[in-house]
């Protein structure tokens, strides 16, 4: 179907609908790359070796350098540490809800463009079945003014309009699987997150009751 074609020509075949869902997938292609490079930055140091490091300055009371050995670390729990840190250094009321606060802005920040995801891989099917049903709407309507045509002209004329439904299920399935393993992905920030929040808020609460 596809012998002698160019790429434009197999656009054309699809209608409008190819191209919007061309242009979603260099979209999704896009955004998951962004993404994939932010979380494998934000994962090269391990909850353990972070959180290890950190109590064993703040139990010495080295909050300067807390600080910025915090500075110094691509995640989202050196900002939540940080957070807690420095509201312990200022006197803040409750170092608890200053490092809570920091998580929601955090898991925001994690979420950024991943909504793009969930919608493409939601609306690119029915882009593409959107397509095909106009393309067999238009290829009956092709037959009926030629006023011949026998079932290899419609056949033909449907299959050219299933292109559209590939063409969304090609772009709604890496698009769904990425969003799906990125949500994991957050979802385990936030558990390290937490985790380092509660260690943090343990050692600098024993230090406020001495």
């Amino acid at each position: 179907m596809f012998e002698g074609k160019s790429f434009i020509d197999v656009l054309d075949m699809g209608g409008w609908a190819l191209y919007v869902l061309l242009g979603s997938s260099i979209l999704s292609i896009t955004v998951i790359c962004c993404k994939l490079a932010e979380f494998w930055a934000k994962s090269k140091v391990t909850r353990i070796q972070f959180v290890s490091r950190l109590a064993e300055k703040i139990k010495k009371d080295k909050f300067d350098e807390a600080v910025d050995f915090c500075d110094t670390v691509n995640s989202p729990m050196a900002s939540v540490a940080k957070t807690g840190i420095v509201a312990f250094k200022e006197n803040e009321g409750n170092i608890g809800e200053a490092m809570e606060r920091e998580i929601m802005i955090q898991t925001a920040k994690l979420e950024r463009l991943t909504t793009i995801l969930g919608t493409l891989g939601s609306i690119s099917v029915y882009i593409g079945l959107f397509g095909t049903v106009l393309g067999i709407i238009r290829a009956f309507h092709d037959i009926s003014k030629m006023g011949s045509g026998g079932i290899s002209v419609v056949i033909g004329g449907v299959s050219e309009a299933l292109i559209a439904t590939a063409a969304g299920l090609f772009v709604a399935i890496p698009a769904v699987i990425a969003y799906n393993f990125f949500t994991k992905l957050i979802d385990k920030f936030v558990v390290n997150m937490e985790y380092c929040f509660s260690v943090v808020e343990d050692i600098l609460k024993r230090k406020i009751s001495k």
